[in-house]
């Protein structure tokens, strides 16, 4: 036991990725005392921007999508600290690779039906599709589901490419249900996705749903930027960094929290413990839940992604006016596909040139991550100059990022995992389990999930 006493606060909140120092923020603004409690040396989970000569790069997410009214709600707070840089226009263009070239990825239905990406016999599936019946099992797969209602070529060449852009997986694991819920809900709301889309864009919107305006967004200066906005409303001395070995333990009414800091230890106190960190490191976070519990949690299963990040000064390559390129997996190329943030953020390249985030591994390519440096820029190097038009491939930087668990897949045992946190949670009062291992992997749903548990504490006091 520590000779000191322990750090009192109302909430203890372990974890300061975008989950926990958005729920510290809205707590903050109920006058709830929290702390924040970070076995990293710094503040912002995967969050990291890098300043290179005259490039401006992330390390981590590059940019995330205006899918909640809680993120406008969220920089309408932060204004003076931080400001929302929305995409350029060009963001709205998505490019995918088929039989050695990019084709623009339709944007309705009458550039699905001229598109070369798709067969001629699912462009006439597509104009039936209102007439299909809607699925009734709740954990069919994305990949099949697609199949029934779309045909296979809009699955190789529109959903396939769009899921590793977004999930870096695969559409035969994954369940619509929990991993793409408004897909969903189209077909279960409206039984079909295009009369769903036409009745979501009929029906007349609240004040808070027109701020979820879907469009792509970073941060001025880069997303760094809004993780110091956030640690500084929460202020210095209410985040404790460089805490190992921490596990919590019920306590009266509340918990504490015992970890080691320099090599002393420390402990904490609260009445609610908020853990938003992955759930492989629950079994010595939260020793008293039944070990079960923790293995069910923790199957979870996640994709490893690298990214290789490029700076060209001088840009020789194809037009870059796209958000990006996406490569469908029945292309059988190294890469999961090409951002191109210079082309649609500001300040991130110098003037001619670009900035490039190659995308490697993923859920169905796992054995790309444990690849040496050398053999992932060569693979980057050598799709990219293939892909992009360049005669050489030699940029002025580059730089390459791993990340093991970098994206959750919600697959089958989704509810199963589902089940074990509602348990939890009215088993334990004050434990509410947090971060991407529910409700949701982008940006937007872990700005909504922060403000929903600060309100869901503030209910408590």
């Amino acid at each position: 036991m520590p000779d000191t006493a322990p750090y009192k606060a109302d909430v203890a909140i372990i974890g300061s990725g975008l989950t926990g120092l958005v729920t510290a923020f809205w707590l903050g603004k109920k006058g709830i005392d929290t702390i924040i409690i970070e076995k990293a040396s710094k503040t912002g989970g995967v969050i990291g921007t890098v300043q290179e000569e005259e490039f401006i790069y992330e390390t981590g997410p590059n940019t995330g999508i205006v899918a909640h009214p809680e993120v406008s709600e969220l920089f309408d707070e932060l204004n003076g600290l931080c400001r929302m840089e929305p995409a350029d226009e060009r963001a709205k263009k998505r490019l995918i690779w088929k039989d050695g070239r990019w084709h623009p990825l339709p944007g309705g239905l009458t550039e699905a039906i001229k598109t070369p990406l798709f067969s001629t016999s699912d462009k006439f599936r597509l104009l039936l599709e209102p007439f299909r019946k809607k699925g009734r099992d709740p954990f069919e797969s994305l990949e099949s589901m697609v199949k029934r209602r779309l045909g296979q070529s809009f699955l190789d060449y529109a959903v396939d490419p769009f899921i590793s852009g977004i999930y870096a997986g695969d559409p035969a694991y994954l369940v619509p249900r929990y991993a793409l819920p408004k897909l969903y809900a189209l077909e279960q709301d409206y039984g079909s996705f295009i009369m769903g889309a036409v009745g979501k864009m009929l029906k007349k919107k609240d004040a808070g749903e027109k701020r979820a305006t879907r469009e792509v967004f970073s941060v001025d200066g880069g997303l760094a930027n809004l993780v110091r906005a956030l640690e500084s409303k929460t202020g210095t001395g209410k985040i404790f960094t460089g805490i190992a070995d921490l596990a919590a333990t019920p306590f009266n009414s509340g918990y504490m929290l015992h970890g080691k800091k320099e090599g002393l230890e420390i402990a904490f106190k609260s009445e609610f413990v908020i853990p938003t960190v992955n759930p492989h490191e629950y079994g010595d976070l939260l020793p008293f839940i039944d070990s079960r519990e923790v293995s069910l949690l923790k199957s979870l299963e996640y994709a490893m992604v690298v990214q290789v990040v490029m700076g060209f000064r001088q840009w020789k390559g194809m037009d870059l006016n796209a958000f990006g390129g996406l490569v469908p997996s029945r292309e059988k190329r190294d890469i999961l596909g090409i951002l191109f943030p210079s082309s649609f953020l500001k300040n991130r390249a110098p003037e001619g040139g670009a900035l490039l985030s190659v995308f490697l591994g993923g859920y169905r390519r796992p054995e790309i991550w444990s690849l040496t440096d050398d053999q992932l820029t060569d693979m980057a190097l050598g799709e990219t100059a293939e892909m992009l038009c360049l005669s050489e491939c030699r940029p002025d930087i580059l730089k390459i990022f791993r990340y093991k668990r970098a994206i959750p897949q919600y697959g089958k045992n989704t509810q199963e995992r589902l089940e074990t946190i509602a348990r939890l949670h009215s088993g334990y009062r004050g434990l509410l389990l947090a971060g991407n291992i529910h409700e949701g992997i982008g940006m937007a749903d872990r700005i909504r999930q922060g403000k929903r548990i600060a309100e869901h504490v503030a209910g408590a006091f």
